[in-house]
C-alpha cells in the first residue's frame, strides 16, 4: 500500500532489521484478539500469502475467494484481502480467540506490530506503538518474532514484490489509463496467484520466472511505456 507516514507519530522512531530486538512480544496471546477485528480489507495478500493458504488449506485460489478472501482496489491495482465477518468484524479464521492458521498466517499478522518501510529498493522494520493494546511487551529478535523459513530470500521477495507493484499502481492511478486497468488487474491475478504454485518448495523459483516473463501487452501500454519488471536482486 503506497502511503507517506510519519514514522515519529506512528513508532517509537526506530527502523530495525531481522537481527535486532524489539518490543513485539505479549507474552503469549491471551485471546483478546484486537489485532484480529476491525481491519477492514487491511491485511492484503501477496502471491506468497496465497501460496501458503492454499497448501495449507488444501484449496485452490478460487475456493479461497469463495469462503475467505475477498478482492478489493489497492492504490489502483486489485489485491485479494482477508475477509471480516459481518457479525463481529473479525477476521474469518478467528476462532475462540486465536488464530486457527497461526502456522500459515499471512506476512502482514507474522509482523504484527511491525510494520515495513521501504526505500531504496529494500525495507526495514517498525514498531507501531499504537496499534497492540497489550502492556508490557518483551523484546524478542524479529527474525524469530517473524517464524518464517529462510528469512533472507524471503524479506528479498517482499522488496521485489512492492516494487514491481509500485510503478504499476502509479500507472492504473493516471485516469488516462482507465480503461485499460481492468486487462492490467486481470493480467496480475493470472500471473501471480490464480495459477497455483508447485507445492515441493519451489516457490521463490517459480515466482521469479514469472516476474521475470511479465510484461504489459502493447493493448494495454503504448511502446514508450515499458512495464516489463525485473527483479532489482540476484534470484539465487
Amino acid at each position: 500500500m503506497l502511503r507517506d507516514i510519519d514514522l515519529n507519530k506512528v513508532s517509537d522512531g526506530k527502523l530495525y532489521g531481522s537481527n535486532d530486538m524489539a518490543k513485539t512480544d505479549c507474552n503469549g496471546c491471551k485471546g483478546c484478539s484486537s489485532c484480529c477485528r476491525g481491519m477492514g480489507n487491511s491485511i492484503i495478500l501477496d502471491p506468497f500469502d496465497i501460496h501458503r493458504l492454499c497448501t495449507g488449506l488444501r484449496k485452490s485460489f478460487e475456493e479461497l475467494l469463495d469462503a475467505c478472501l475477498e478482492l478489493n482496489v489497492v492504490d489502483g491495482i486489485v489485491l485479494p484481502n482477508l475477509k471480516m465477518t459481518q457479525e463481529e468484524d473479525a477476521c474469518v479464521f478467528l476462532s475462540g480467540g486465536r488464530c486457527s492458521i497461526h502456522s500459515i498466517r499471512p506476512g502482514i499478522c507474522r509482523i504484527f506490530p511491525l510494520g515495513r518501510f521501504y526505500e531504496n529498493h529494500s525495507f526495514q522494520y517498525f514498531l507501531q506503538i499504537h496499534e497492540c493494546p497489550a502492556s508490557g511487551k518483551s523484546k524478542v529478535k524479529i527474525r524469530k518474532w517473524i517464524d518464517t523459513p529462510d528469512l533472507k530470500r524471503y524479506e528479498r521477495f517482499i522488496a521485489d514484490w512492492h516494487y514491481f507493484l509500485k510503478p504499476l499502481q502509479e500507472y492504473a492511478m493516471d485516469f488516462e489509463h482507465g480503461e485499460n486497468i481492468q486487462k492490467l488487474n486481470m493480467l496480475i491475478l493470472q500471473q501471480f496467484y490464480l495459477k497455483p504454485y508447485a507445492e515441493d518448495g519451489g516457490f521463490y523459483q517459480e515466482f521469479y520466472e514469472r516476474l521475470d516473463a511479465f510484461s504489459m501487452p502493447a493493448s494495454i501500454c503504448s511502446a514508450s511505456c515499458t512495464h516489463r519488471i525485473r527483479p532489482p536482486f540476484a534470484t539465487t
